[in-house]
């Protein structure tokens, strides 16, 4: 097995699926490919459910009592993995996500310089979105580490499982895992209060309490970076204000408006050079946006005032970063189109500028190959 981590490590790989009676298989560039011909049978791939449980676990002895089990495992000088453990059909299968060694930045990760200016916020809360798969961890590992080299802070993360693992710069980084070192992200939140943190990474915002105690965080003196799984920015504003009920809602409305500080929404697409790179779309809390997250009648302003303000805060949609990577040739157009938040629109505007394809240099292959691997999907 090593072996074969190994190849799928070198191809670029972001996820390995096991599977009793199935080769095994890793998802590349997006899709999924077969990395053995042989089929693992069921024994196989037990045996090696036990030894990805951590060592102290009380299921290394009774494997067969795990239906669905989430931690991290690292093969000494390969790398570190998510792990997920699960039952189909009665047998075991497991699905890794590959997580790179060194922690990336967000140059590195081809992200808008825009979240440089983000990370530096000391206070507020920060919302990273998008669907399972879609960079969200990287992206958030990129602010934190940006924090790390630029401010002596006490940053707290909480996370399910510890994905990538931060060494201290100019900040300490503690690192807390729900179910080994604390119980909870509500639990963990409310403690991490108690800790003397300047910024704290929630690894989920899931529940109507999380978000309270988050919002609580942002409202005194804490920058709070989480994520919700959300398709753009103003469907994020509408999602956390519904998991409240009604009679909450006007008042998580104005605390909304007044702590959050930008909400960072992204697709993985392809690259013309291989690999993948994010489409971002990014809404800054500017004083007129924070109007219309506090007035449910004006919810609607939000995306066009997002656009409005790309060249002046570096507010975008998504549509407009397509764009941005069609012209810069990183990105083939009909990708793009396929992924733009309205394709027909998409399609007038890149007609009108006659930008459907682009002239500009194309990144290296190393570059590509690069973003790849960082971007495998974490």
């Amino acid at each position: 097995m090593t072996e074969i981590f190994k190849a799928a490590i070198k191809r670029g790989a972001s996820d390995i699926h096991i599977k009793s009676g199935d080769v095994v298989r890793a998802r590349i560039n997006g899709e999924l490919v077969r990395l053995t011909e042989e089929r693992m049978n069921r024994d196989q791939v037990r045996e090696l459910a036990r030894k990805l449980l951590p060592e102290d676990a009380p299921e290394r002895n009774d494997i067969e009592s795990v239906y669905d089990y989430d931690c991290a495992w690292s093969l000494p000088g390969l790398g570190r993995f998510r792990v997920n453990i699960l039952r189909q059909r009665g047998s075991f299968m497991i699905v890794m996500r590959v997580i790179p060694f060194e922690v990336p930045t967000i140059d590195e990760l081809g992200l808008p310089e825009v979240l440089k200016t983000i990370s530096d916020h000391e206070r507020g809360l920060i919302l990273v979105t998008g669907v399972t798969g879609s960079g969200k961890s990287s992206t958030m590992a990129a602010m934190v580490n940006a924090i790390n080299r630029a401010k002596p802070f006490h940053v707290v993360t909480l996370e399910n499982p510890i994905e990538f693992l931060h060494r201290d710069y100019k900040a300490s980084i503690t690192q807390r895992d729900i179910g080994s070192d604390t119980d909870s992200f509500k639990h963990g939140l409310r403690a991490a209060l108690r800790q003397d943190p300047d910024v704290i990474l929630v690894g989920e915002m899931r529940d109507k309490e999380t978000i309270d105690i988050a919002l609580k965080a942002a409202e005194t003196g804490h920058l709070v970076i989480s994520t919700v799984h959300t398709k753009n920015a103003v469907q994020t504003v509408s999602r956390l204000i519904a998991v409240f009920d009604s009679s909450e809602q006007a008042m998580i409305r104005i605390r909304l408006s007044e702590s959050l500080q930008a909400v960072i929404s992204q697709r993985l697409i392809p690259r013309k050079s291989g690999g993948r790179i994010a489409a971002v779309e990014v809404m800054r809390l500017t004083g007129t946006i924070r109007d219309c997250v506090a007035d449910p009648e004006r919810v609607d302003e939000i995306f066009d005032l997002m656009e409005a303000g790309h060249s002046q805060y570096g507010s975008q949609s998504f549509d407009q970063h397509l764009m941005e990577l069609v012209k810069a040739d990183i990105v083939d157009f009909k990708v793009a189109m396929a992924a733009a938040t309205n394709p027909a629109d998409f399609d007038l505007q890149m007609n009108t500028f006659g930008a459907r394809t682009g002239g500009a240099a194309v990144p290296s292959q190393d570059m590509g190959e690069e973003m790849n691997a960082i971007y495998g999907g974490t």
